[in-house]
């Protein structure tokens, strides 16, 4: 299961998710703290009951209503912001209506089944208008001239995997697949495995209101077929290149379109994405698995910190301008570059890495890192401090120039010096540029799950300055 960020509005195209670790960043805002959209790969399971467990992999396998229950239970505890539940349904027909009477009777009122006033919506309603809600994203039938079916793009990294494949019935025309890329159609060509079909049931269907999930083939297709109410998935693979490739296209894609991006099937060992390139191209649902602390979830965490773990986020206001000149590869002006000044004080209190072995004392040095578009990305730091975790002195300044400081992230890191070896971790504090405060600061250090080390702190004298210099390009 993975835990969404999202920092978006639902306005237009401005959300920003972190329920599975996600970040919906589309229009305006996103999700965080909780986890504001949750992934639910759902099978066929004995006795008539759905089951949910991560296919194709040895994980325990646990009954679809237990997971609803406790989602409903626990939904917002932490923000009354809206929850998404992201169904990845591999059920039959009987199992699908099975999870539908689920959906409906366990979540009750918590569960969004009809759009809001009944009224046929213009653009997506924001958060403050879902609150205490849980939102189906999946496939939707519709009713046109035919019935269609939506297949979620399937990350090329499993394509030799069965796959399944929506049909309603064999006199339905179905929509033409993606035209598959060229490092995928050798693939397809040389294992190619036959579809499993799966009908989709119109009880499970109708659930879906605004995140009906459909394929993505272009910037171009999507803008001339698609919905604001529909939402895209993309491989982080797949993502990454077309931020390379169509930045510009994929920021305005994003204003008014959802996007999620989740994470690379070959990453067996639950190891994440930094999402912050994600971010920057203002995608609104990126997935991380929660479950594996490190750089990425401190980075991630950090994002949504910022108001109070709310999970939705205002996304800048360059990446909801659908007319925006943004290329988060390429930035240039009119984004105002900044001069940032840490000194590095002391510390206080830093703990013992190994208290069971007497006069095990750390060398510490801090590690400063920017994290934001590719050109502001750097990290600079102290010496160390030979034998002293009680009040450690560095006095040292580090100076660092930025040039989209609405999109970085700064993390401090406090680390053991070690001759032989790699530098322990002591602990880290990781927060948005915008959210710092200048002057003399107090640093209270979080461990690598993200626990308080209270005490620990570093000291510091911040001061951010506005960069006179003409183009930032």
């Amino acid at each position: 299961m993975e835990k969404a960020l999202c920092r978006c509005s639902l306005e237009g195209s401005g959300w920003v998710s972190a329920g599975e670790r996600c970040s919906l960043q589309s229009g305006e805002t996103v999700p965080s703290g909780g986890a504001a959209a949750v992934e639910v790969d759902v099978w066929d399971g004995p006795s008539g009951e759905p089951v949910v467990y991560h296919g194709h992999t040895l994980t325990s396998r646990i009954l679809f209503k237990d997971v609803v229950a406790t989602v409903a239970q626990y939904a917002f505890q932490t923000s009354d912001y809206p929850v998404i539940l992201s169904l990845e349904t591999h059920c039959s027909w009987e199992q699908q209506q099975t999870m539908a009477r689920h959906l409906t009777e366990i979540l009750g009122e918590q569960l969004l089944s009809t759009t809001l006033d009944g009224v046929l919506p213009t653009q997506l309603p924001s958060p403050e208008e879902l609150r205490r809600k849980i939102l189906v994203k999946g496939k939707k039938l519709t009713l046109e001239e035919d019935l269609e079916y939506e297949e979620e793009e399937v990350e090329p990294e499993l394509e030799g995997e069965h796959e399944s494949e929506l049909v309603l019935e064999s006199h339905f025309e179905t929509e033409p697949e993606p035209e598959p890329e060229p490092q995928e159609q050798n693939l397809q060509i040389k294992d190619k495995k036959k579809k499993s079909k799966n009908i989709l049931c119109p009880a499970l269907s109708s659930l879906v209101i605004y995140l009906k999930s459909v394929s993505f083939r272009s910037f171009t297709h999507s803008k001339e077929h698609y919905h604001f109410y529909e939402i895209s998935s993309f491989s982080e693979t797949k993502a990454k290149r077309l931020i390379k490739e169509a930045g510009n296209e994929f920021v305005q894609h994003n204003t008014w379109q959802l996007s999620r991006v989740y994470p690379s099937g070959l990453r067996t060992d639950s190891s994440n994405y930094n999402p912050q390139e994600l971010w920057n191209a203002g995608c609104q649902m990126v997935a991380m698995n929660m479950q594996t602390a490190g750089l990425e979830m401190d980075i991630c965490d950090g994002h949504f910190r910022q108001n109070g773990g709310c999970g939705y986020v205002l996304k800048p206001d360059f990446l909801r301008d659908n007319q925006s000149s943004f290329h988060p590869e390429r930035p240039i002006s009119p984004f105002k570059a900044q001069t940032l000044l840490i000194q590095v004080i002391s510390g206080q209190q830093l703990p013992k890495l190994n208290k069971t072995k007497e006069g095990s004392i750390v060398d510490p040095l801090v590690k400063v890192q920017i994290f934001g578009v590719r050109l502001d990305t750097a990290r600079q730091e102290t010496n160390y401090v030979e034998n002293n975790g009680f009040n450690p002195y560095w006095g040292q300044t580090l100076c660092f120039r930025v040039l989209v400081p609405e999109l970085a992230m700064l993390r401090f890191v406090v680390m053991d010096y070690d001759w032989k070896s790699r530098n322990d971790f002591i602990g880290q504090y990781t927060l948005p540029w915008t959210c710092m405060q200048q002057g003399y600061r107090h640093i209270h250090l979080l461990s690598k799950d993200g626990i308080s080390l209270c005490p620990a702190s570093i000291f510091v004298y911040i001061c951010i300055r506005e960069d006179l210099e003409g183009d930032e390009s």
